[in-house]
């Protein structure tokens, strides 16, 4: 457990921070409120990082790629919890309503995030410990 701590500590704190902001009961009021989708783009954006970074560290870490497994912990996985925390929000909080559309832009900024990843294993990110 330890080593996978080590392994992937900004994903682990991105993952967290979902989870947190995801069932907070109060967000204040930003000027952004007024955006059109200002939600959904928030939503793109926090799971597509996140995703981004679980790529990053997963190619930091490893010498070569396992499709499998990052089909599963960078793509499948996000978008499992995205769907838990819409239920969660629905029926587990009286703060916070689940939204359908909230795990389409999920899902898309996970999708987003495996072409960032195909991109940044093409172009050989790498750390000197794999070089």
């Amino acid at each position: 457990m330890l080593r996978f701590v080590r392994k992937y500590p900004f994903s682990l704190v991105c993952i967290a921070l979902i989870w947190i902001l995801s069932l907070t009961p109060f967000f204040p009021e930003t000027p952004f409120d007024e955006v059109q989708f200002i939600d959904k783009w928030t939503h793109l954006v926090m799971y597509g990082g996140t995703c981004s970074v679980i790529w990053l560290e997963y190619l930091r870490s490893h010498r070569a790629c396992n499709a499998l497994k990052l089909f599963t912990w960078a793509w499948l996985a996000p978008i499992l919890m995205s769907g838990l925390l819409e239920l969660l929000q629905e029926y587990a909080t009286t703060t916070r309503n689940g939204d359908w559309m909230d795990l389409v832009a999920n899902t898309a900024g996970v999708t987003l995030a495996v072409l960032v990843g195909i991109a940044m294993r093409a172009s050989g990110v790498r750390t000197a410990k794999n070089n």
